[in-house]
C-alpha cells in the first residue's frame, strides 16, 4: 500500500467574508510546493463559525464547491473542508471531500455544538461516510464530534477476505480520522487530549485542522493543529498560534505494523448506533 501525503493548512479566517477567504486560501494553496495526496481545510472555512447561516448558506452546486473543484484539480489532490450549506430548505455544517476528478463525497456535522447554538440554527447529519484515497480508508468529521468518541469508534471489517497477520486479524473500518475545526483556543486542552485519545483508542492516525485568530464573537483560536500517529504521539512540526503549511507523509505498513504488533481491537466490544 502506498504512503499518503496531507497537507494541513492552518489559517486565520476573515468573518463572515466568503470571498477574502477563498482568495487568501487560494494563495495558500497556490503556495504548496510539493505533491500532495490531500489538503484539509478548516470548518467553515469561507464564513468562520457563523450563526447566519441564511445569509451565506450555498447549494453543492454553489461557489465554495465550484472552487473547491478547481482548487482540487489544480493540485491534482483531494481538498476538503466545511462550509455552511442550503439543501432542501435547511442549512447544514457539510463537508466536502473533493476529488480532483470533481467528484466528491459529503458529510453533515452530526454534533452541533449546542453552547454554540448551532443546534438551533443547523440541521443534524445522520450519517458518517468512509471515503477512500489511494487504498486508504478514511473517516472525516467536525469539530465538536470529537467529544463523543462512539461516532468515530474503529471496527473491524472484512475486506475479500484479506488478513491483516497470519492470525487472521481482519482490517479496521478505516484507517485516517480527521477533524476540521473552529475550536476555541480556553479549550485546547481538550482539543489536544481528545485528538490523542482517538488515535490511541482507534490505532488510527488523526488529523486535526483548526483555525488561528478571532472570530466576529471576539473569541480567540490557538490552531493546535497536529498529525498523531496510531499510538497518539505528534509527528507533525505546526506551530500554535501561528498560520501555517505543512506537509506530512503517513506510512501505511508502520501502521499495520503496529496493529499486528498490538491487535487490542481484537478484544473491542461490539455495539451499534441508534440515531
Amino acid at each position: 500500500m502506498n504512503d499518503l501525503k496531507v497537507t494541513i493548512i492552518q489559517s486565520d479566517l476573515f468573518w463572515e467574508d466568503k470571498q477574502k477567504n477563498l482568495d487568501a486560501l487560494s494563495q495558500k494553496i497556490s503556495s504548496i510546493a510539493e505533491a500532495t495526496d490531500l489538503i484539509v481545510l478548516p470548518e467553515m472555512f469561507t464564513t468562520g463559525f457563523s450563526m447566519h447561516p441564511e445569509k451565506f448558506a450555498e447549494p453543492l452546486t454553489g461557489t465554495t464547491v465550484n472552487w473547491m473543484k478547481a482548487k482540487a484539480k489544480e493540485k491534482n489532490c483531494v481538498v476538503t473542508g466545511s462550509f455552511i450549506c442550503e439543501e432542501g430548505g435547511k442549512h447544514l455544517n457539510r463537508l466536502v471531500w473533493m476529488n480532483p476528478d470533481g467528484t466528491y463525497s459529503t458529510y453533515d456535522k452530526r454534533h452541533l455544538f449546542r453552547m454554540g447554538d448551532e443546534d438551533n440554527h443547523y440541521g443534524h447529519g445522520q450519517k458518517k461516510i468512509i471515503v477512500e484515497l489511494k487504498g486508504w480508508k478514511i473517516c472525516p468529521l467536525i469539530c465538536y464530534d470529537l467529544r463523543f468518541p462512539v461516532w468515530a469508534r474503529n471496527k473491524s471489517v472484512v475486506r475479500s477476505g484479506e488478513l491483516v497477520d497470519k492470525k487472521g486479524i481482519s482490517p479496521l473500518e478505516y484507517d485516517l480520522l480527521i477533524y476540521v475545526a473552529n475550536w476555541p483556543e480556553r479549550r485546547a486542552h481538550p482539543w489536544k487530549s481528545l485528538l490523542i485519545a482517538r488515535a490511541i483508542e482507534n490505532q488510527s492516525y488523526v488529523v486535526g485542522v483548526n483555525r488561528i485568530g478571532n472570530d466576529g464573537n471576539d473569541i480567540y483560536h490557538s490552531g493546535d493543529s497536529v498529525v498523531l500517529n496510531a499510538k497518539g504521539e505528534s509527528i507533525s512540526k505546526t506551530k500554535s498560534k501561528e498560520a501555517f503549511i505543512e506537509t506530512i507523509t503517513l506510512s501505511y505498513s508502520e501502521l499495520m505494523e503496529f496493529r499486528k504488533m498490538f491487535p487490542v481491537m481484537l478484544d473491542a466490544d461490539d455495539f451499534e448506533i441508534t440515531l
